[in-house]
């Protein structure tokens, strides 16, 4: 390659300094200007046998190269007199050649590339076509004359150097103009032809062999034959990333455009306007496809941005919009729950991150499993899970157990378990504030009970009803007591007087959901408060539930609002399918609460409320123990 670059410098220099005609410049023009068209053949040649790596492409270029070595040989050798000759056949056989090698080397390092490139790529070739139709073809039409053979050979030089100019425009484009220096050799000695070929067509009159223009073609040759040899730092891959997103279609709507433009005023040849217009179809469509691409863009990033990365359920984004669509009138009945994970800390300092990682992605797939139809799942960070889900009457216990067993999970050296707070939507929060923290309170109540035995856990949940309503720690030790006593008459075991001593102190403690002005109302509550003070049992059951050592506690609680005759709440049982614990609870909780001064009434005298016991005995409570609870009353009056 050196030896061939030196002899060019000297054949260059030569026919430059000579005029066309002269003895030197004649030697030269006919000698070393072959010698360097054969040397390119070589080199291009010696590629393909040497490396395997784009053989059969740097194959199909040294034959194109040899083409035109042929045809410049056959002309010295011949002199036809005719036109177009058999030398005119093979230097046009070059130019399909070459497109054909340059389509091997980018279909090996282009197998990446995404449509929308390849796109951009053909608009960058369809537009180069286009103003070289507008500039080369016009001189070869504005000077055509002789036969349609001696037009179709006038017209297939300036249409060969058009559609190499276009496919190096085109790979240009797919490489974001980033141009690997291989291509950028390719590209020059194209375009040294083209230029070579331009000035011959403006010159063809006045041209002589020996010209300043001669210089070009065999650089060209040479540029081509070298850019073989050509190492790049990614002989994979064209570079496609970090390029403009609609560079290439701008540019090439306006040259487009300026085509169609200048064609209105002065006529340009079909070839050129028709490919103008394809070039601004092209971009069009590119338009589109892009469209379509940040529509997709557009969507995948908002699921990522409402989704847990690792989990794969939604994230705090998701759920505050879900909520917000699920307060809006008219509200289903909804559960919201926020879930914390106990003994996770314990089991990735255990196990380690990894594992910490994979055990929540677990616990979130069946928590998704788990909430049912049209319900959701969301991790609001750390070990911190929250469910959305509608629910029907009866079904929000079902869900809580469902769920709680989704996030526990045990094995050999751990076991894993949740806390949750409970809230049923739109009943006890119609707002997303109001909601999360009524949950996280709940959650945060359950937490601390769990941190403690039954003992510390009572304390707390006693602690907690005495804050909201300090005069309630009285009643709810009055109720325990007489409930007691009761129980006691009735012949309870132990266990169950155990249970229904703690159910008897926390029977209310579900009206730490119910808002203090309707709490301290001193007048009649209407429909909607009323609506807030009957979901205070199921509250207190989910709150107890959650504690191991309050399960049993809880289903009295539950039922301590239940009537004999059917017509109490939650549920409506009636008769014996109310717990006899839960009916013991309601007949004390009355006798206490009628003696007791209330902000919309002042106590009634013992004697009164024992009455008014009997009066609805069979009706709101168990006849049976309202027998037992008027004894133990009028036992405690005689004793004192």
């Amino acid at each position: 390659m050196a030896t061939a670059y030196a002899v060019y410098a000297v054949y260059a220099l030569v026919v430059l300094l000579t005029s066309p005609g002269d003895a030197l410049n004649s030697v030269v023009t006919d000698w070393l200007y072959q010698g360097l068209i054969a040397a390119a053949v070589v080199i291009a040649a010696a590629r393909a046998v040497h490396v395997e790596q784009d053989r059969l492409a740097w194959s199909v270029i040294a034959a194109a190269l040899a083409s035109t070595s042929f045809a410049e040989l056959y002309f010295i050798a011949v002199a036809p007199a005719s036109y177009p000759s058999v030398a005119d056949v093979f230097w046009i056989a070059y130019y399909p050649l070459v497109y054909i090698g340059m389509v091997l080397l980018l279909r090996r390092r282009a197998q990446a590339i995404a449509r929308p490139l390849w796109l951009d790529g053909l608009t960058a070739s369809v537009a180069a076509a286009a103003l070289g139709a507008a500039i080369l073809l016009e001189v070869v039409l504005s000077t055509a004359h002789g036969s349609r053979a001696e037009l179709a050979t006038n017209l297939a030089y300036p249409l060969g150097d058009v559609l190499l100019l276009s496919a190096v425009f085109g790979v240009f484009s797919l490489a974001g103009w980033q141009i690997e220096r291989r291509w950028l050799l390719l590209g020059l000695g194209l375009l040294a032809t083209a230029v070579a070929d331009g000035v011959y067509l403006f010159t063809v009159d006045t041209y002589r062999e020996g010209a300043a223009i001669d210089v070009l073609w065999p650089l060209s040759s040479l540029l081509i034959a070298t850019s073989a040899w050509v190492r790049t730092h990614d002989e994979r891959h064209l570079r496609t990333h970090g390029r403009p997103l609609l560079a290439v279609p701008a540019v090439c709507a306006v040259a487009a455009i300026g085509i169609l433009v200048y064609d209105h005023f002065a006529r340009l040849n079909i070839v050129a306007v028709g490919l103008a217009a394809v070039t601004v179809l092209l971009v069009i469509v590119r338009l589109g496809l892009t469209f379509r691409e940040n529509a997709r863009l557009f969507a995948l990033t908002h699921h990522e941005s409402v989704t847990d990365a690792l989990t794969g359920i939604g994230n705090r984004r998701r759920l505050l919009a879900d909520l917000h669509r699920t307060l809006e009138p008219p509200t289903p009945p909804t559960l919201l729950m926020i879930f914390d994970l106990d003994g996770f800390k314990g089991y990735n300092d255990s196990f380690g991150h990894p594992a910490g990682d994979a055990l929540l992605a677990r616990l979130a797939e069946k928590l998704a499993d788990s909430v049912g139809e049209g319900g959701a799942s969301y991790r609001l960070g750390g070990d911190e899970f929250c469910v959305v889900a509608p629910i029907a009457p009866g079904e929000a216990e079902q869900l809580i157990d469902r769920t709680s067993v989704a996030l526990s999970e045990k094995g050999e050296g751990f076991e894993v378990t949740s806390s949750f707070g409970a809230v049923v939507l739109p009943d006890e929060a119609s707002d997303v504030s109001t909601a999360l923290s009524l949950a996280d309170e709940r959650l945060y109540a359950q937490k601390q009970a769990r941190r403690g035995g039954p003992s510390q856990s009572m304390d707390a949940f006693i602690e907690a009803l005495a804050t909201q309503e300090p005069a309630l720690h009285a009643h709810l030790e009055g109720v325990a007591a007489l409930a007691l006593d009761v129980g006691q008459r009735l012949a309870l075991p132990a266990d169950e007087l155990e249970e229904l001593s703690r159910a008897a102190q926390l029977h209310d403690l579900g009206k730490v959901a119910v808002p203090d002005e309707i709490l301290g109302k001193p007048g009649e509550l209407d429909e909607r408060e009323w609506e807030f003070i009957h979901q205070h049992t199921v509250v207190g059951e989910r709150i107890l539930r959650a504690s191991p050592a309050f399960r049993n506690a809880a289903t009295i609680v539950r039922s301590s609002h239940e009537r004999w005759d059917g017509t109490g709440y939650p549920d409506g049982l009636a008769g014996e399918e109310i717990p006899l614990a839960s009916r013991i609870v309601s007949a004390c909780d009355a006798f206490e609460a009628m003696t007791t001064s209330r902000p919309y009434r002042v106590a009634r005298s013992t004697d009164a409320a024992l009455a008014e016991l009997r009066r609805c005995a069979g009706t709101q409570f168990d006849p049976a123990v309202v027998d037992v609870l008027v004894a133990v009353v009028r036992e405690r009056v005689e004793a004192a």
